[in-house]
């Protein structure tokens, strides 16, 4: 990709108003239809402007772990939301050096705004088993200060409730919403095993994104340290 995916807060300036921006985050190793589903329900239901899809440099909570390069899971993010509505990439996170911490990201997209001259309420979008490690995330609190918290259900999880969390973290998410869907199963962890055994991946997969795969040699070699995302 030649040019740079941005952070998505200039493209909502002339619009007027506050900018309804929803942040999906993750791996994405690789972005299947299931990330897309979840991006673009939270987008319907909650009445968002623009979902960003941003996929990590440095995940803090997968140290050690093989990934693809994150130039290659950026470009796999850029084909797979190309032609979905008001779905975007942003390199905000590949471009920052150090852990890709959510808290740092969701400020970087505030600061912007305001230096914009813009209002903008950010929307934190989350899979249920995502949602259920959210105590433990870094300043959980300066998070739900950001943003609230939007959460899919995923099959095979138990149903996202906001009763989950801590009594002084509830308090801060009373504005928060349990999206009624998507409920995709698919996993990026099935699809490397798949691709590693040679096995199709048609249908779990953009079919930019399979290509690229493909073109790329990715997941051609088992990776024993595997863990479900």
């Amino acid at each position: 990709m030649t040019e740079p995916a941005s952070t998505g807060i200039g493209a909502l300036m002339a619009a007027g108003g506050v900018a309804r921006l929803g942040v999906l985050g993750g791996t994405f190793d690789p972005i299947h239809v299931g990330h897309v589903a979840v991006a673009q329900a939270a987008r319907r239901e909650l009445g968002l402007d623009r979902v960003l899809v941003i996929p990590a440099s440095t995940p803090p909570h997968k140290v050690g772990l093989v990934m693809a390069p994150a130039a290659d899971r950026l470009a796999m993010v850029e084909l797979a939301v190309a032609d979905e509505v008001g779905l975007e990439a942003s390199r905000i996170e590949i471009d920052r050096p150090g852990p890709s911490w959510t808290v740092d990201t969701l400020t970087s997209l505030v600061d912007e705004a305001r230096a914009s001259g813009r209002d903008v309420a950010l929307t934190l979008v989350l899979s249920a088993d995502a949602f259920a490690g959210l105590p433990d995330w870094h300043d959980t609190e300066r998070i739900l200060g950001l943003a609230r918290i939007a959460v899919a259900p995923r099959p095979g999880h138990a149903p996202p409730s906001l009763d989950s969390l801590p009594a002084h973290l509830r308090a801060l998410a009373a504005g928060s919403a349990i999206l009624d869907g998507p409920n995709v199963d698919v996993s990026a962890t099935d699809i490397r095993r798949r691709v590693a055994a040679g096995l199709p991946i048609d249908g779990l997969v953009a079919p930019a994104v399979a290509r690229y795969i493909e073109v790329h040699h990715l997941y051609r070699q088992p990776n024993l340290s595997e863990e479900t995302t």
